[in-house]
Parts: structure tokens; C-alpha cells; sequence
């Protein structure tokens, strides 16, 4: 769906961008996470076809941003991180409004208006005027009127931003359900909680270079050295921590909170044994997981000492 190689765009002797290498299948949400200047929004509109790279090729649904910019538009839904809404426009006739330059006609641009309304959750302002509306209510309108030429690709700069907690919750439930329907997306923003929950794919960029661009498993991968479990028995954890650290498969076990964490040994994957060996000692095991690695922390991990590198 979108394709971008050697991506670069300069001002002078300044990169804004730097060798961006991106590849996003349909369905994929993707979270551009980086600092405020890191080149999140000079990327998403070289996509959008609104800004000319200095060299590099980009591809929105196998269409060149060179050659092919008109279907490009057709096909993707842009949403900058700042636009104004008209004073005197209702909320229905500023999607009316925009539904008409889509050239989208009679009875189907009602219709299409009202289904936009309804996806974003802002049926009950469907006759209040666009200026009144709060920060996050104008940021679905936004997104309303991004979605109306039913877009294949959406790129989404710093939706969240300003937003107040209750906003953001619902803001991240709806860029859920658009991926749900198939959407292909790219979603910006400085602050890594605010995606960390919603997306399948994610990318790391500071000062124009793309330091990480994977999939969150792979991300949580290269941040953990080592596998841990979380464990818990029915009675006598004393004599289960004993259990596991003279197992060949652990490095280490520590207590916390009642609870076992048990390290396992380098490039350990299979550790579905030390299971087997509590339950045959007859110990009841009320937990045997493997504890998740927070994306937060895998961020700050990965991006430890980024700007020296630079």
C-alpha cells in the first residue's frame, strides 16, 4: 500500500529527512513516533504528495508520487496537525461543504456526510456550528472530513495532540475501528504512549534518520536479552524458587510480591518444562507467564544515547 525508498528531502545543507526506507501492507497502523522537527510531517506529506523530495521514490498503492500524484489523492485521506474550521459553517454543512469539492452528488453526499458523523461520534453536534466545538470534538471533525472520499491510506499528523484524556481514549478507539476496516494508516506523534496501545507497526525517527522501523513484536524483541516468567504457587514458593534455579534452563530467580520472576538463560524460547517440573513436585501453579515488555520502556531503550549517534 505505501512503499518508500531513499526518502530524502534537504534544505540546503540541512536533512529534514534522511534515506527513509518504508514498507506498509493493507491494514497496517503504523506509529511515527519522534520529538517535535524529526521529520514526521515533511514524510507524510511527501506521501500525501503536497511536498517534492529532494530525491527518493515513494509509492501510495503502487502509484508513483511523481507520475501518478492526481490518483495518489484520490486515494489517500490527509489530516494535517492544525486546521481551521468556518465561524459561520454547521457542523452538517461543513462536511457537506468539503464533500462537494470530493465531487461527491446529490442524495450521496448526505448520506455520505451523515455515515461520517455517526463513524466519529458527532451525531449529537450534527447542527451545532463547527467554532464551537471542543478540541477533541473539532479533531473528529477533522477526521469526518478526511474519511469522506472513503480513502484507502489516512495519514494522521499528531491527531491526539491537545487533546484531554477522555479525548484521547476515544480518538485511540476510533484510529482502532479504521483499522479494523481495512484502512492502511500512518499516525504521528512526540509522545509514544499515545500509540503504543493501537499499533501493529511502529517507527522511530530523530533528526530525519529512521533508527527503528519494525513490527511491536520485533521492537520488544531486540529490547529483552533475556526471557522472564512470572510464576506463582498454591503454597511453598521457597521450595519452587528452589526448584527452578537448579534447572539448567534458568539464570536466575528473584521474589517479588509473592510472585516468582524467573530469568531464563540466553536464547531460551521453549520453557514449557519448567511447568512440568513444579506440578510432578506437587506444587499448584496459580501463574506461569511470560511477562510483557512495556513499549515505553522498549522506546526508551532503543532510542538510549540517539542523539549522540547523530
Amino acid at each position: 500500500m505505501i512503499e518508500a525508498h531513499d526518502l530524502t528531502k534537504k534544505y540546503g545543507d540541512m536533512y529534514a529527512i534522511r534515506s527513509i526506507e518504508l514498507k506498509l501492507d493493507e491494514g497496517d497502523l503504523f506509529g511515527f513516533i519522534g520529538p517535535n522537527g524529526a521529520g514526521k510531517t515533511t514524510t507524510m506529506r511527501i506521501i500525501a504528495t503536497l511536498l517534492n523530495p529532494t530525491w527518493g521514490e515513494a509509492y501510495v498503492c503502487g502509484n508513483s508520487i511523481y507520475t501518478k500524484a492526481k490518483e495518489i489523492r484520490r486515494l489517500v485521506g490527509y489530516m494535517p496537525d492544525f486546521f481551521g474550521v468556518y465561524d459561520d459553517m454547521k457542523v452538517i454543512e461543513y462536511l457537506e461543504f468539503f464533500a462537494a469539492a470530493y465531487r461527491i452528488k446529490g442524495p450521496a453526499r448526505k448520506k455520505r456526510c451523515e455515515e461520517m458523523l455517526n463513524i466519529v461520534d458527532l451525531d449529537f453536534k450534527r447542527d451545532a456550528y463547527a467554532n464551537t466545538l471542543s478540541r477533541g470534538q473539532t479533531q473528529r471533525l477533522g477526521l469526518a472530513r478526511t474519511l469522506l472520499h472513503d480513502p484507502q491510506v489516512l495519514l494522521l499528523d499528531e491527531p491526539l495532540s491537545g487533546l484531554d484524556p477522555r479525548a484521547r481514549i476515544e480518538m485511540r478507539n476510533l484510529l482502532r475501528r479504521l483499522g479494523q476496516m481495512g484502512k492502511t494508516i500512518i499516525v504521528s506523534s512526540h509522545i509514544l504512549p499515545e500509540l503504543a496501545d493501537i499499533c501493529n507497526r511502529v517507527g522511530i525517527i530523530d533528526r530525519g534518520v529512521m533508527h527503528v522501523n519494525a513490527t511491536v513484536a520485533e521492537v520488544m524483541k531486540q529490547v529483552r536479552e533475556r526471557t522472564i516468567l512470572n510464576v506463582a504457587v498454591k503454597q511453598d514458593i521457597d521450595r519452587a524458587a528452589q526448584l527452578l534455579e537448579s534447572h539448567e534452563l534458568v539464570e536466575a530467580v528473584d521474589m517479588h510480591d509473592g510472585c516468582l520472576l524467573v530469568t531464563l538463560a540466553e536464547r531460551v524460547e521453549d520453557y514449557s518444562e519448567l511447568a512440568s517440573v513444579l506440578i510432578q513436585n506437587g506444587l499448584s501453579l496459580t501463574l506461569f507467564r511470560e511477562e510483557e515488555v512495556n513499549l515505553e520502556s522498549a522506546f526508551m531503550a532503543l532510542t538510549k544515547g540517539m542523539g549522540e549517534k547523530i
